[in-house]
Protein backbone atom coordinates (compact mmCIF):
# COMPACT_ATOMS: atom_id res chain seq x y z
CA UNK A 1 0.00 0.00 0.00
CA UNK A 2 3.12 2.29 0.73
CA UNK A 3 4.54 1.78 -2.32
CA UNK A 4 1.16 2.44 -4.21
CA UNK A 5 0.30 5.53 -2.42
CA UNK A 6 3.22 6.85 -3.19
CA UNK A 7 3.48 5.86 -7.22
CA UNK A 8 -0.30 8.17 -7.21
CA UNK A 9 1.39 10.74 -5.15
CA UNK A 10 4.24 10.92 -7.94
CA UNK A 11 1.68 10.56 -10.52
CA UNK A 12 -0.74 13.03 -9.15
CA UNK A 13 1.92 15.58 -9.11
CA UNK A 14 3.20 14.66 -12.54
CA UNK A 15 0.21 15.53 -14.34
CA UNK A 16 -0.17 19.00 -12.48
CA UNK A 17 3.40 19.69 -13.24
CA UNK A 18 2.56 18.71 -16.98
CA UNK A 19 -0.74 20.88 -16.74
CA UNK A 20 1.20 24.15 -15.28
CA UNK A 21 3.49 23.39 -18.15
CA UNK A 22 0.67 23.56 -20.53
CA UNK A 23 -1.30 26.65 -18.99
CA UNK A 24 2.90 28.07 -19.44
CA UNK A 25 3.05 27.16 -22.80
CA UNK A 26 -0.04 28.47 -24.27
CA UNK A 27 0.54 31.70 -21.94
CA UNK A 28 3.27 32.34 -24.19
CA UNK A 29 1.37 31.69 -27.49
CA UNK A 30 -0.24 34.22 -29.35
CA UNK A 31 -3.96 34.85 -28.53
CA UNK A 32 -5.11 34.12 -32.11
CA UNK A 33 -3.00 30.99 -32.20
CA UNK A 34 -4.71 29.98 -28.61
CA UNK A 35 -8.07 30.80 -29.96
CA UNK A 36 -7.42 28.61 -33.17
CA UNK A 37 -6.44 25.88 -31.28
CA UNK A 38 -9.49 25.79 -28.79
CA UNK A 39 -11.73 26.20 -31.93
CA UNK A 40 -9.81 23.30 -33.06
CA UNK A 41 -10.19 20.73 -30.33
CA UNK A 42 -14.39 21.97 -29.75
CA UNK A 43 -14.61 21.19 -33.69
CA UNK A 44 -13.20 17.88 -33.01
CA UNK A 45 -15.33 17.11 -30.18
CA UNK A 46 -18.23 18.04 -31.90
CA UNK A 47 -17.65 16.31 -35.20
CA UNK A 48 -17.03 13.57 -32.47
CA UNK A 49 -20.10 13.47 -30.61
CA UNK A 50 -22.37 14.10 -33.86
CA UNK A 51 -20.25 10.86 -35.88
CA UNK A 52 -19.91 13.47 -38.80
CA UNK A 53 -16.34 11.70 -39.29
CA UNK A 54 -17.94 8.26 -40.03
CA UNK A 55 -20.56 10.04 -41.73
CA UNK A 56 -17.97 11.51 -44.05
CA UNK A 57 -16.67 8.05 -44.40
CA UNK A 58 -19.46 5.89 -45.50
CA UNK A 59 -19.99 9.11 -48.19
CA UNK A 60 -16.72 8.80 -49.46
CA UNK A 61 -16.62 4.82 -49.77
CA UNK A 62 -20.65 5.12 -51.48
CA UNK A 63 -18.80 7.58 -53.79
CA UNK A 64 -16.00 5.30 -54.47
CA UNK A 65 -18.17 2.60 -54.94
CA UNK A 66 -20.44 4.19 -57.37
CA UNK A 67 -17.93 6.75 -58.85
CA UNK A 68 -20.48 8.76 -60.47
CA UNK A 69 -19.58 11.60 -62.88
CA UNK A 70 -21.06 14.27 -60.92
CA UNK A 71 -19.52 13.66 -57.88
CA UNK A 72 -20.88 16.91 -55.76
CA UNK A 73 -24.22 16.03 -57.18
CA UNK A 74 -23.94 12.41 -55.68
CA UNK A 75 -22.41 13.70 -52.41
CA UNK A 76 -25.20 16.50 -52.06
CA UNK A 77 -27.79 13.80 -52.64
CA UNK A 78 -26.33 11.74 -50.16
CA UNK A 79 -26.68 14.04 -47.40
CA UNK A 80 -29.51 15.92 -48.07
CA UNK A 81 -31.47 12.10 -47.71
CA UNK A 82 -29.70 12.37 -44.19
CA UNK A 83 -31.65 15.64 -43.32
CA UNK A 84 -33.92 16.48 -40.54
CA UNK A 85 -37.47 15.66 -41.52
CA UNK A 86 -39.16 19.25 -42.25
CA UNK A 87 -40.94 21.02 -39.53
CA UNK A 88 -44.03 23.23 -39.70
CA UNK A 89 -41.95 27.05 -38.97
CA UNK A 90 -45.19 28.97 -39.72
CA UNK A 91 -48.71 29.46 -41.35
CA UNK A 92 -49.43 32.68 -43.50
CA UNK A 93 -53.41 33.10 -44.47
CA UNK A 94 -54.17 35.71 -47.01
CA UNK A 95 -57.39 36.81 -48.46
CA UNK A 96 -57.95 35.45 -52.06
CA UNK A 97 -61.09 35.84 -54.96
CA UNK A 98 -62.75 32.78 -55.97
CA UNK A 99 -63.96 31.90 -59.17
CA UNK A 100 -67.22 34.18 -58.61
CA UNK A 101 -65.06 36.89 -57.14
CA UNK A 102 -65.82 36.22 -53.90
CA UNK A 103 -63.58 36.71 -50.85
CA UNK A 104 -62.01 33.37 -49.93
CA UNK A 105 -59.46 32.26 -47.36
CA UNK A 106 -55.80 31.00 -48.41
CA UNK A 107 -53.54 29.15 -46.31
CA UNK A 108 -49.51 29.07 -47.19
CA UNK A 109 -47.34 26.65 -45.05
CA UNK A 110 -43.79 26.94 -44.60
CA UNK A 111 -41.18 24.31 -42.94
CA UNK A 112 -37.44 24.31 -41.93
CA UNK A 113 -35.66 22.05 -45.16
CA UNK A 114 -32.07 21.65 -44.52
CA UNK A 115 -32.18 24.53 -41.62
CA UNK A 116 -33.67 26.82 -44.44
CA UNK A 117 -37.43 28.02 -44.00
CA UNK A 118 -39.14 27.24 -47.24
CA UNK A 119 -42.30 27.75 -48.86
CA UNK A 120 -44.29 24.90 -49.33
CA UNK A 121 -47.43 24.64 -50.46
CA UNK A 122 -50.64 26.96 -50.11
CA UNK A 123 -54.77 26.07 -50.48
CA UNK A 124 -57.75 27.95 -50.45
CA UNK A 125 -61.33 27.19 -49.58
CA UNK A 126 -64.32 29.30 -50.44
CA UNK A 127 -66.94 30.06 -47.64
CA UNK A 128 -70.46 28.40 -48.32
CA UNK A 129 -73.15 29.85 -46.57
CA UNK A 130 -76.04 27.48 -47.46
CA UNK A 131 -78.85 27.56 -49.74
CA UNK A 132 -79.24 31.35 -50.30
CA UNK A 133 -75.98 31.96 -50.87
CA UNK A 134 -76.62 32.07 -54.44
CA UNK A 135 -79.96 33.60 -53.61
CA UNK A 136 -80.50 37.95 -55.36
CA UNK A 137 -79.64 39.08 -52.06
CA UNK A 138 -76.23 37.53 -52.13
CA UNK A 139 -74.88 41.29 -51.66
CA UNK A 140 -76.04 41.62 -48.62
CA UNK A 141 -73.53 38.99 -47.53
CA UNK A 142 -70.43 40.28 -48.80
CA UNK A 143 -69.81 42.02 -45.55
CA UNK A 144 -70.54 39.04 -43.65
CA UNK A 145 -68.47 36.99 -46.10
CA UNK A 146 -65.72 39.63 -45.27
CA UNK A 147 -65.76 39.43 -41.58
CA UNK A 148 -65.61 35.21 -41.88
CA UNK A 149 -62.33 35.48 -43.89
CA UNK A 150 -60.91 38.32 -41.75
CA UNK A 151 -61.24 36.30 -38.78
CA UNK A 152 -60.26 33.34 -40.62
CA UNK A 153 -56.75 35.16 -41.62
CA UNK A 154 -56.72 36.25 -37.79
CA UNK A 155 -56.84 32.47 -36.90
CA UNK A 156 -54.48 31.41 -39.21
CA UNK A 157 -51.74 33.83 -38.46
CA UNK A 158 -52.33 33.75 -34.54
CA UNK A 159 -53.03 31.12 -32.85
CA UNK A 160 -53.23 28.34 -35.15
CA UNK A 161 -49.48 29.39 -36.67
CA UNK A 162 -48.72 28.69 -32.80
CA UNK A 163 -50.15 25.57 -32.30
CA UNK A 164 -48.83 23.91 -35.30
CA UNK A 165 -44.94 25.42 -35.49
CA UNK A 166 -42.73 22.48 -35.42
CA UNK A 167 -45.38 19.74 -36.13
CA UNK A 168 -44.34 17.16 -38.76
CA UNK A 169 -46.59 18.43 -41.80
CA UNK A 170 -46.96 14.55 -42.33
CA UNK A 171 -48.79 14.00 -39.10
CA UNK A 172 -52.42 14.65 -41.03
CA UNK A 173 -54.61 12.91 -38.32
CA UNK A 174 -52.29 15.09 -35.35
CA UNK A 175 -52.59 17.99 -37.17
CA UNK A 176 -56.50 17.74 -37.75
CA UNK A 177 -57.05 16.58 -34.17
CA UNK A 178 -55.32 20.01 -33.46
CA UNK A 179 -57.65 21.83 -35.56
CA UNK A 180 -61.19 20.36 -34.72
CA UNK A 181 -60.10 20.96 -30.91
CA UNK A 182 -59.18 24.07 -31.79
CA UNK A 183 -62.46 24.99 -33.52
CA UNK A 184 -64.64 23.43 -31.17
CA UNK A 185 -63.52 25.03 -28.68
CA UNK A 186 -64.30 28.56 -30.43
CA UNK A 187 -67.44 27.06 -31.61
CA UNK A 188 -68.28 26.58 -27.70
CA UNK A 189 -67.22 29.74 -26.55
CA UNK A 190 -69.19 31.55 -29.20
CA UNK A 191 -72.13 29.11 -28.16
CA UNK A 192 -71.69 30.82 -24.64
CA UNK A 193 -71.86 34.35 -25.83
CA UNK A 194 -74.92 34.28 -27.77
CA UNK A 195 -76.65 32.26 -24.70
CA UNK A 196 -75.49 35.04 -22.18
CA UNK A 197 -77.18 37.66 -24.57
CA UNK A 198 -80.31 35.72 -24.95
CA UNK A 199 -80.70 35.25 -21.80
CA UNK A 200 -79.85 39.50 -20.96
CA UNK A 201 -82.13 39.99 -23.69
CA UNK A 202 -85.97 40.79 -22.15
CA UNK A 203 -89.00 39.36 -23.85
CA UNK A 204 -91.15 41.76 -25.60
CA UNK A 205 -94.59 41.92 -26.28
CA UNK A 206 -95.01 40.47 -29.55
CA UNK A 207 -93.09 36.97 -27.78
CA UNK A 208 -95.57 37.17 -25.23
CA UNK A 209 -98.32 37.44 -27.89
CA UNK A 210 -97.33 34.57 -29.84
CA UNK A 211 -96.83 32.54 -26.71
CA UNK A 212 -100.14 32.86 -24.72
CA UNK A 213 -102.45 30.16 -24.75
CA UNK A 214 -105.69 31.96 -25.24
CA UNK A 215 -103.85 33.48 -28.23
CA UNK A 216 -102.88 29.84 -29.70
CA UNK A 217 -106.14 28.59 -29.24
CA UNK A 218 -107.89 31.82 -31.07
CA UNK A 219 -105.51 31.25 -33.98
CA UNK A 220 -106.00 27.15 -34.50
CA UNK A 221 -109.92 28.19 -34.07
CA UNK A 222 -109.85 30.39 -37.08
CA UNK A 223 -107.46 28.20 -38.84
CA UNK A 224 -109.95 24.87 -38.49
CA UNK A 225 -113.32 27.49 -39.72
CA UNK A 226 -111.14 28.44 -42.99
CA UNK A 227 -110.60 25.03 -43.37
CA UNK A 228 -113.70 23.40 -43.01
CA UNK A 229 -114.41 24.69 -46.99
CA UNK A 230 -111.21 23.33 -48.95
CA UNK A 231 -109.64 19.38 -48.92
CA UNK A 232 -107.06 19.48 -46.24
CA UNK A 233 -103.72 18.63 -46.90
CA UNK A 234 -100.77 17.15 -45.75
CA UNK A 235 -98.81 19.76 -43.07
CA UNK A 236 -95.98 20.74 -44.05
CA UNK A 237 -93.07 20.12 -42.14
CA UNK A 238 -91.43 22.87 -40.85
CA UNK A 239 -87.39 23.70 -42.26
CA UNK A 240 -84.45 22.06 -40.16
CA UNK A 241 -82.77 25.00 -38.19
CA UNK A 242 -79.89 26.04 -40.62
CA UNK A 243 -76.01 24.82 -39.81
CA UNK A 244 -74.18 27.50 -38.05
CA UNK A 245 -71.52 29.29 -39.88
CA UNK A 246 -69.10 30.01 -37.68
CA UNK A 247 -67.02 33.12 -38.34
CA UNK A 248 -63.28 31.90 -39.21
CA UNK A 249 -64.49 28.38 -39.78
CA UNK A 250 -62.67 27.63 -43.07
CA UNK A 251 -59.46 28.62 -41.52
CA UNK A 252 -59.30 24.77 -40.44
CA UNK A 253 -60.61 23.32 -44.15
CA UNK A 254 -57.75 25.57 -45.41
CA UNK A 255 -55.21 24.40 -43.34
CA UNK A 256 -56.13 20.98 -43.39
CA UNK A 257 -55.57 20.71 -46.89
CA UNK A 258 -52.55 22.83 -46.90
CA UNK A 259 -50.60 20.45 -44.69
CA UNK A 260 -51.83 17.76 -46.33
CA UNK A 261 -50.35 19.18 -49.62
CA UNK A 262 -47.04 19.95 -48.27
CA UNK A 263 -46.93 16.49 -46.59
CA UNK A 264 -47.71 14.59 -50.37
CA UNK A 265 -44.83 17.06 -51.77
CA UNK A 266 -42.04 16.38 -49.37
CA UNK A 267 -43.00 12.33 -50.02
CA UNK A 268 -42.83 13.30 -53.90
CA UNK A 269 -46.10 11.60 -54.39
CA UNK A 270 -49.08 13.68 -55.76
CA UNK A 271 -52.13 14.64 -53.82
CA UNK A 272 -54.24 12.11 -54.46
CA UNK A 273 -52.06 9.21 -53.72
CA UNK A 274 -51.19 10.65 -50.35
CA UNK A 275 -55.02 10.79 -49.91
CA UNK A 276 -55.53 7.30 -50.78
CA UNK A 277 -52.72 6.41 -48.67
CA UNK A 278 -54.28 8.14 -45.44
CA UNK A 279 -57.56 6.25 -46.05
CA UNK A 280 -56.50 2.85 -47.02
CA UNK A 281 -53.05 2.98 -45.35
CA UNK A 282 -51.41 2.37 -48.69
CA UNK A 283 -52.27 3.76 -51.90
CA UNK A 284 -53.37 1.26 -54.46
CA UNK A 285 -51.77 0.23 -57.20
CA UNK A 286 -53.91 1.54 -59.71
CA UNK A 287 -56.02 4.58 -60.02
CA UNK A 288 -58.93 5.09 -62.27
CA UNK A 289 -59.36 8.86 -63.00
CA UNK A 290 -63.05 10.08 -61.55
CA UNK A 291 -65.14 11.06 -64.88
CA UNK A 292 -65.72 15.09 -65.31
CA UNK A 293 -68.93 16.09 -65.08
CA UNK A 294 -69.56 19.59 -66.70
CA UNK A 295 -72.32 22.18 -66.16
CA UNK A 296 -73.99 22.69 -69.79
CA UNK A 297 -76.99 25.07 -68.55
CA UNK A 298 -78.22 26.77 -65.32
CA UNK A 299 -81.72 27.92 -65.24
CA UNK A 300 -81.82 28.48 -61.71
CA UNK A 301 -82.65 31.47 -59.40
CA UNK A 302 -79.76 33.99 -60.51
CA UNK A 303 -80.27 33.26 -64.30
CA UNK A 304 -82.72 35.41 -66.84
CA UNK A 305 -85.87 34.10 -66.93
CA UNK A 306 -89.00 32.68 -64.94
CA UNK A 307 -87.62 29.20 -64.49
CA UNK A 308 -85.96 28.45 -60.92
CA UNK A 309 -85.57 24.91 -60.49
CA UNK A 310 -82.89 24.03 -62.53
CA UNK A 311 -79.95 25.65 -60.86
CA UNK A 312 -77.92 23.01 -63.16
CA UNK A 313 -78.16 20.96 -66.38
CA UNK A 314 -74.57 18.79 -66.00
CA UNK A 315 -73.03 16.76 -68.90
CA UNK A 316 -72.31 13.29 -67.41
CA UNK A 317 -70.04 11.84 -70.57
CA UNK A 318 -69.11 7.88 -70.99
CA UNK A 319 -67.22 6.63 -68.84
CA UNK A 320 -63.54 5.41 -70.43
CA UNK A 321 -63.10 9.14 -73.03
CA UNK A 322 -59.72 11.01 -72.76
CA UNK A 323 -60.32 14.20 -70.60
CA UNK A 324 -59.30 16.51 -73.97
CA UNK A 325 -61.85 14.72 -75.83
CA UNK A 326 -64.72 15.62 -72.92
CA UNK A 327 -63.50 19.08 -73.23
CA UNK A 328 -63.36 19.38 -76.80
CA UNK A 329 -66.94 17.65 -77.29
CA UNK A 330 -68.69 20.16 -74.84
CA UNK A 331 -67.33 22.87 -76.36
CA UNK A 332 -68.89 21.72 -79.23
CA UNK A 333 -71.78 21.22 -77.86
CA UNK A 334 -72.10 24.67 -76.01
CA UNK A 335 -71.35 26.17 -79.38
CA UNK A 336 -74.10 24.18 -80.92
CA UNK A 337 -76.62 25.49 -77.87
CA UNK A 338 -75.40 28.94 -78.21
CA UNK A 339 -76.15 29.25 -81.68
CA UNK A 340 -79.45 27.79 -81.62
CA UNK A 341 -80.42 29.88 -78.61
CA UNK A 342 -79.39 32.95 -80.70
CA UNK A 343 -81.26 32.68 -83.90
CA UNK A 344 -84.48 31.48 -81.86
CA UNK A 345 -84.46 34.26 -79.30
CA UNK A 346 -84.23 37.87 -79.20
CA UNK A 347 -82.70 37.97 -75.44
CA UNK A 348 -79.85 35.36 -76.38
CA UNK A 349 -77.65 33.35 -74.01
CA UNK A 350 -75.35 34.30 -71.43
CA UNK A 351 -72.55 33.30 -69.66
CA UNK A 352 -72.71 32.91 -65.71
CA UNK A 353 -70.17 33.06 -63.53
CA UNK A 354 -69.73 29.01 -63.25
CA UNK A 355 -68.80 29.66 -67.34
CA UNK A 356 -71.99 27.66 -68.07
CA UNK A 357 -74.94 28.96 -70.52
CA UNK A 358 -77.58 31.53 -68.72
CA UNK A 359 -80.82 30.93 -70.53
CA UNK A 360 -83.77 32.78 -69.85
CA UNK A 361 -86.60 29.56 -70.15
CA UNK A 362 -90.06 29.66 -68.60
CA UNK A 363 -90.24 25.57 -67.96
CA UNK A 364 -88.03 22.83 -67.30
CA UNK A 365 -88.50 20.89 -70.37
CA UNK A 366 -87.04 24.14 -72.54
CA UNK A 367 -83.55 23.41 -71.39
CA UNK A 368 -83.74 19.64 -71.67
CA UNK A 369 -85.24 20.58 -75.56
CA UNK A 370 -82.70 22.56 -76.48
CA UNK A 371 -80.02 20.07 -75.32
CA UNK A 372 -81.56 17.46 -77.11
CA UNK A 373 -81.79 19.42 -80.18
CA UNK A 374 -78.38 20.85 -80.20
CA UNK A 375 -76.89 16.82 -79.84
CA UNK A 376 -78.64 15.99 -82.19
CA UNK A 377 -77.29 18.36 -84.70
CA UNK A 378 -73.35 17.53 -83.63
CA UNK A 379 -74.34 13.93 -84.06
CA UNK A 380 -74.34 13.16 -80.12
CA UNK A 381 -76.36 10.24 -78.90
CA UNK A 382 -78.08 11.51 -76.19
CA UNK A 383 -78.70 8.79 -73.60
CA UNK A 384 -75.82 7.12 -74.81
CA UNK A 385 -72.44 8.66 -75.71
CA UNK A 386 -74.13 11.36 -73.01
CA UNK A 387 -76.18 11.56 -69.94
CA UNK A 388 -77.91 14.53 -67.77
CA UNK A 389 -78.11 15.01 -64.12
CA UNK A 390 -80.68 17.76 -62.92
CA UNK A 391 -79.00 20.15 -59.95
CA UNK A 392 -82.10 20.69 -58.93
CA UNK A 393 -81.16 22.88 -55.46
CA UNK A 394 -85.37 22.48 -53.98
CA UNK A 395 -84.15 23.55 -50.71
CA UNK A 396 -83.35 27.13 -52.50
CA UNK A 397 -86.97 27.14 -53.86
CA UNK A 398 -89.21 26.26 -51.21
CA UNK A 399 -91.81 29.29 -49.73
CA UNK A 400 -92.72 28.22 -46.26
CA UNK A 401 -95.12 30.33 -45.70
CA UNK A 402 -97.04 28.83 -48.71
CA UNK A 403 -95.25 25.10 -48.10
CA UNK A 404 -94.87 25.19 -51.72
CA UNK A 405 -91.99 25.01 -53.79
CA UNK A 406 -91.41 28.40 -56.45
CA UNK A 407 -89.91 26.18 -59.13
CA UNK A 408 -90.75 29.48 -61.70
CA UNK A 409 -91.98 32.98 -61.02
CA UNK A 410 -95.39 32.73 -59.76
CA UNK A 411 -95.55 29.05 -60.40
CA UNK A 412 -95.78 27.09 -56.93
CA UNK A 413 -96.30 23.30 -56.65
CA UNK A 414 -96.72 21.05 -53.00
CA UNK A 415 -94.19 18.80 -52.56
CA UNK A 416 -96.55 16.06 -54.08
CA UNK A 417 -97.00 18.08 -57.23
CA UNK A 418 -92.91 17.90 -57.39
CA UNK A 419 -93.00 14.21 -57.31
CA UNK A 420 -95.32 14.02 -60.43
CA UNK A 421 -93.38 16.53 -62.26
CA UNK A 422 -90.01 14.98 -61.53
CA UNK A 423 -91.58 11.25 -63.15
CA UNK A 424 -93.07 13.18 -65.91
CA UNK A 425 -89.62 14.74 -67.04
CA UNK A 426 -87.50 11.64 -66.63
CA UNK A 427 -90.01 9.67 -68.59
CA UNK A 428 -89.82 12.21 -71.41
CA UNK A 429 -86.14 12.85 -71.42
CA UNK A 430 -84.52 8.86 -70.35
CA UNK A 431 -81.17 10.52 -70.98
CA UNK A 432 -81.57 12.11 -67.74
CA UNK A 433 -80.39 9.34 -64.80
CA UNK A 434 -79.32 11.51 -61.89
CA UNK A 435 -81.37 14.36 -59.63
CA UNK A 436 -79.35 16.53 -57.01
CA UNK A 437 -81.38 17.54 -54.44
CA UNK A 438 -84.99 17.18 -55.74
CA UNK A 439 -86.51 18.02 -52.29
CA UNK A 440 -86.15 19.31 -48.87
CA UNK A 441 -84.50 16.99 -46.45
CA UNK A 442 -87.50 17.50 -44.48
CA UNK A 443 -90.19 15.99 -47.18
CA UNK A 444 -89.12 12.63 -46.28
CA UNK A 445 -92.17 10.83 -48.04
CA UNK A 446 -91.64 12.30 -51.07
CA UNK A 447 -87.94 11.37 -51.44
CA UNK A 448 -88.85 7.61 -50.80
CA UNK A 449 -92.07 7.88 -53.29
CA UNK A 450 -90.29 9.35 -55.91
CA UNK A 451 -87.57 6.62 -55.54
CA UNK A 452 -90.22 4.12 -55.69
CA UNK A 453 -91.93 5.67 -59.11
CA UNK A 454 -88.66 6.07 -61.37
CA UNK A 455 -86.87 2.91 -59.71
CA UNK A 456 -83.14 1.99 -61.42
CA UNK A 457 -83.65 4.72 -64.12
CA UNK A 458 -82.80 7.48 -62.08
CA UNK A 459 -80.51 8.13 -59.00
CA UNK A 460 -81.22 10.49 -56.21
CA UNK A 461 -78.40 12.48 -54.77
CA UNK A 462 -78.33 14.52 -51.97
CA UNK A 463 -75.60 17.35 -51.09
CA UNK A 464 -74.60 16.12 -47.76
CA UNK A 465 -72.12 19.37 -47.06
CA UNK A 466 -73.83 20.49 -44.43
CA UNK A 467 -75.85 17.54 -43.12
CA UNK A 468 -73.30 14.67 -42.84
CA UNK A 469 -74.10 13.60 -38.88
CA UNK A 470 -77.81 13.29 -40.45
CA UNK A 471 -79.78 9.96 -41.07
CA UNK A 472 -79.48 8.90 -44.58
CA UNK A 473 -82.68 9.67 -47.12
CA UNK A 474 -84.78 7.16 -48.22
CA UNK A 475 -84.04 6.90 -52.05
CA UNK A 476 -80.62 8.07 -51.90
CA UNK A 477 -77.97 6.50 -53.49
CA UNK A 478 -75.13 8.82 -53.51
CA UNK A 479 -74.32 12.04 -51.96
CA UNK A 480 -72.44 15.10 -53.25
CA UNK A 481 -69.75 16.48 -50.91
CA UNK A 482 -68.12 19.73 -50.61
CA UNK A 483 -65.00 20.59 -48.97
CA UNK A 484 -65.82 23.64 -47.24
CA UNK A 485 -65.39 25.01 -43.57
CA UNK A 486 -64.01 23.40 -40.89
CA UNK A 487 -63.79 20.28 -42.70
CA UNK A 488 -60.58 18.63 -41.95
CA UNK A 489 -59.07 16.23 -44.77
CA UNK A 490 -59.46 13.42 -42.21
CA UNK A 491 -63.05 14.21 -41.98
CA UNK A 492 -63.58 14.28 -45.36
CA UNK A 493 -61.82 10.85 -45.50
CA UNK A 494 -64.45 10.15 -42.22
CA UNK A 495 -67.63 11.06 -44.27
CA UNK A 496 -66.76 9.30 -47.45
CA UNK A 497 -66.24 6.16 -45.54
CA UNK A 498 -69.53 6.19 -43.44
CA UNK A 499 -71.64 7.04 -46.41
CA UNK A 500 -72.50 3.83 -48.72
CA UNK A 501 -72.89 4.48 -52.60
CA UNK A 502 -71.06 7.06 -54.58
CA UNK A 503 -69.72 10.27 -53.10
CA UNK A 504 -68.82 13.47 -56.12
CA UNK A 505 -67.32 16.19 -54.80
CA UNK A 506 -69.22 19.57 -55.69
CA UNK A 507 -68.95 21.11 -58.57
CA UNK A 508 -65.87 23.92 -58.64
CA UNK A 509 -67.19 26.82 -60.08
CA UNK A 510 -67.23 28.51 -56.71
CA UNK A 511 -63.38 27.41 -55.58
CA UNK A 512 -60.38 28.92 -56.12
CA UNK A 513 -58.94 29.27 -59.69
CA UNK A 514 -55.50 28.27 -58.77
CA UNK A 515 -56.11 25.19 -56.40
CA UNK A 516 -56.43 21.93 -58.45
CA UNK A 517 -56.67 19.57 -55.08
CA UNK A 518 -59.93 19.08 -55.43
CA UNK A 519 -59.29 17.56 -57.98
CA UNK A 520 -57.38 15.02 -56.39
CA UNK A 521 -59.68 14.44 -53.22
Amino acid sequence: MGCFHGNRQHKDYRDSDDTMSYQGFMSRVPKEEQDRYDMKTAAAEFYRVNGVPQLIERALNELFSHQPEDLHGYLANYVTNLCAPPRISRLKGREVYDARGQLSIETEVFCIVCNKEKSMSSAAVSSHFGPNETSLVWKAKSQERADHVMTAAQWINGPLNNMLKGQSPRDQSDVDHILSNFFMARFLEEKDIQKEEEESRSPSEADLVLTSPRSAQTKKKSVDKGKKSITAEKPFPPAEPPEPVLPGSSAIGSVSLAVAKTAAKIQGIPLYKYIAALKNGKAPAQFHIPVPLVTLLSCGKTSPGKLSLLKEVILIPKAGQQVKQIITMTLELQKEMMRIVNTSTKAGAMLCDSGALAVAYERPEQPLDLITEACTNSGLALGTEIHLALNCAAPELVDCSKGKYEVATAVLKSPDELVDMYQSLISKYPAVVALIDPFRREDIDQWEKLSDMIGDSCSLLSDITLKSKAPPLPGVRDHILKYIHETTVSDLICIISEHQGSVLMGTACSEPCSDDSLSDI
